[in-house]
């Protein structure tokens, strides 16, 4: 049965209640956009904020900064070019263009648009991790050229994607991005005039107390007391147990009883008051099913091994337990797999959680597939068939009001965009010695995965703001073709992630654009700049920090309480070994240890057919269809690199503003929920900031038990299995 709302209800408003609590109905068309302001402002934070994010991505608590970083300076800022700058044109030479100095006072849309031009330099591409693999994992050399080549045209192209899919996943009033409420939350606080109430606060001093609280806090866990972002109670009660620890650590084990006190660690996988109550419960118990049911049953069965290596851990290991060296198996003259030296060494493993993961993405992949054929097909074929007829009596009054009030961008820029890239893209792999071990046709083969799965991924994430991307089906897919070959396994994987990627980022901006009522063509036009900056800049820190921090990403040579170790460049070299230089048919195939892992793609088709048969069979019961297989499964997707503490600490907090303040306090949900979070964010992100430049020059805080980037539950990470001998751990009989 169709659960869509009346027709009338859609076109009137939102059926979407917490886009109708947060989004205004009206538009003023008259306000300029692209301006000056916009141009200096946008690409100034674009650049700060990409630099940031590549240079925290390189640390142990790595903080994603949210565009919303700057932006009360940059309100000031074009505040002030409003009031000092001459209100007079200058002609561009050799155009017949004039571009105003002063176009009048400083606007939402203006301030809204800087935010999308900055948003570019928030998302790091997996391309740019080119430069830290073959640098400080494999230690060889790569054209610089090459490799600014790869992370732009990667990038790019998936704006010419995002271009055929605008109708369903923007358009549609019941694709609704949660995510970007708190963005339309914030901007309207900066720009809406509001008199302050006797005893209460307007939003913008709300936003204004919370953020410098959360920058006087947030020097206690970054400078003083950096072990308080995970405390793992267990490991201090239970100093020499190894069971114990496994069980309490939030970095090393499961997380029993861990939690983080800092927003960093409560935001690590994403906003939790940006994620509706339902995507939090389904998160929970994907999260539940992985960590406190498979997990603990593959380990203590000692499945496939399990108990000699670390019950939780992104590294990869050899049969005696140690850290598996994959330069015994590498050739270094041709940088391919020595079939002979890897029979002689050993075969490659993997943690517990690792496998337990690895089978839960397996699965989410065809729930999704399965998920939005079932549940969105109907409505999708719908879309198809208005948008062949130019019909709009399913737009809400969003849609409406773009639609009328705005020219759109015509679906010829996207294809010569993508057709361009394509060329480009071509070039990068034929070229350049043709080091990145990658023909033309894996690039083909990449973009048709993107064509195909960004119609589910997008309906994904757009309703319940957690998302999968295609890092594991490109892994496989590419360890299969090109065996042995990691760097076509990661040139192949940078293509198809990071196109579904800029993809779905393109189309979020686009739904915040549609909200606050920005021309179309306008968000183009920025979004391309935005990423060509904003990849010039990962590029240039990534550089910059492989060749001046000694040790970088080497927990052996760095010093004790160095921040640099990399956790997420280290999970990503883990998955280029298993599945570039070993090899997913050497590892998975059917007489590999690994090899029951495919039955996870039945698993997760299976169980989303059994949910949707059961909500049709009970429709009445609300929490059935509550029910998202695929959020159940992706919800460990983000782990080993994220850690249960991580989860912890968000589920906290979702539950409590999502579920509690949603029901019982609507109003003051509505008026400061997205504004707290956005506030939160930007007060830690400047003390990160801050802290890390004290720390870059060597200047750390007071050394004690606490100092330490730690969980301080050692024996964690040791293994269980009679003999096997690890740095630290007891040797057990």
């Amino acid at each position: 049965m169709d659960q869509s709302p009346p027709l009338c209800e859609v076109h009137d408003d939102s059926p979407i209640e917490e886009v109708r609590l947060t989004v205004p109905t009206t538009d003023n068309k008259d306000l300029p956009v692209l301006t000056l302001r916009t141009w200096v402002l946008g690409i100034s934070s674009c650049a700060l904020i990409a630099f940031l994010n590549e240079f925290f991505n390189y640390r142990q608590n790595q903080i994603g900064l949210d565009p919303n970083l700057p932006q009360l300076g940059l309100l000031a800022l074009g505040r002030l070019m409003a009031a000092t700058l001459p209100a007079k044109s200058l002609r561009i030479p050799w155009t017949g263009w004039k571009v105003s100095l002063n176009p009048g006072p400083f606007n939402i849309k203006e301030h809204a648009l800087v935010m999308i031009l900055a948003s570019s330099g928030s998302w790091i591409p997996y391309a740019s991790e080119v430069v830290p693999q073959m640098k400080a994992f494999y230690h060889r050399e790569i054209n610089p050229w090459a490799a600014l080549l790869l992370i732009q045209t990667s990038q790019v192209m998936g704006y010419g994607f995002a271009g055929v899919f605008m109708k369903f996943l923007v358009d549609s009033p019941y694709m609704w991005w949660p995510s970007t409420l708190v963005d339309v939350s914030t901007y309207r606080a900066f720009h809406e005039v509001e008199v302050r109430q006797k005893g209460g606060l307007t939003k913008i001093q709300f936003f204004t107390i919370v953020a410098v609280s959360s920058f006087a806090y947030y020097v206690v866990p970054n400078y003083f007391f950096p072990s308080i972002t995970a405390l793992s109670f267990a490991c201090w009660i239970w100093k020499s147990s190894i069971t114990a620890q496994q069980i309490g650590s939030g970095f090393s084990g499961l997380g029993v009883g861990s939690i983080g006190l800092d927003w960093s660690t409560i935001s690590a996988i994403g906003n939790p008051m940006a994620s509706p109550a339902f995507a939090t419960f389904n998160t929970l118990a994907g999260f539940v099913l992985a960590v406190y049911v498979v997990t603990p049953l593959v380990y203590w069965r000692n499945a496939y091994n399990a108990r000699r290596f670390p019950i939780f851990s992104a590294g990869t290991f050899d049969e005696t337990g140690g850290k598996y060296n994959i330069s015994r198996v590498l050739d270094s003259k041709r940088f391919e797999l020595d079939k002979s030296a890897y029979e002689e060494y050993s075969p490659l493993y993997m943690s517990a959680f690792l496998v337990v993961s690895y089978g839960f993405c397996f699965a989410a992949i065809t729930a999704t597939l399965v998920h939005v054929a079932l549940y969105n097909g109907r409505s999708i074929w719908r879309q198809y068939k208005q948008a062949s007829s130019s019909s709009s009596r399913s737009d809400d009054i969003h849609t409406r009001l773009m639609k009328n009030n705005y020219k759109s961008i015509p679906q010829s820029w996207f294809i010569v965009l993508l057709l361009m890239m394509l060329g480009l893209s071509i070039l990068t792999v034929e070229g350049f010695g043709k080091q990145f071990q990658l023909p033309f046709v894996g690039i083909l083969l990449a973009c048709a995965m993107v064509f195909i799965l960004l119609l589910p991924f997008g309906v994904l994430e757009a309703t319940t703001s957690m998302g999968i991307d295609l890092a594991l089906i490109s892994e496989m897919t590419s360890g299969y073709l090109y065996p042995g070959k990691p760097l076509a396994t990661f040139a192949f994987k940078s293509y198809a992630t990071s196109c579904m990627g800029l993809a779905l980022n393109f189309l979020k901006s686009f739904k915040f654009g549609h909200y606050m009522k920005i021309p179309p063509r306008s968000m183009f036009i920025v979004q391309i700049v935005g990423t060509v900056i904003a990849s010039s800049v990962d590029f240039a820190t990534a550089w910059w920090l492989l060749s001046t921090v000694d040790g970088i990403c080497d927990l052996d040579k760095l010093p004790v309480g160095s921040p640099w170790t990399c956790p997420g460049q280290t999970a990503i070299n883990s998955s280029i070994n298993i599945w570039a230089v070993i090899g997913p048919a050497r590892i998975f195939g059917s007489l590999s240890a690994y090899s029951s892992l495919y039955y996870y793609f039945l698993y997760g088709a299976s169980a989303t057919v059994l949910v949707w048969i059961i909500s049709r069979v009970f429709p009445k019961k609300e929490w059935i269809r509550q029910v998202n297989v695929p959020l159940i499964f992706a919800a460990s997707t983000q782990m080993p690199f994220a850690k249960p503490v991580h989860y912890w600490s968000w589920f906290i907090v979702a539950f409590f503003f999502n579920y509690v303040v949603y029901r019982r306090w609507r109003a003051w949900w509505s008026r400061y929920n997205y504004l707290l979070s956005s506030a939160l964010t930007c007060g830690v992100a400047l003390m990160a900031l801050l802290g890390s430049i004290f720390q870059f020059n060597g200047i750390n805080g007071i050394g004690w038990w606490g100092q330490a980037v730690s969980d301080h539950c050692p024996l964690a990470i040791c293994p269980t299995a009679p003999g096997i001998e690890a740095k630290g751990c007891p040797l057990l009989h």
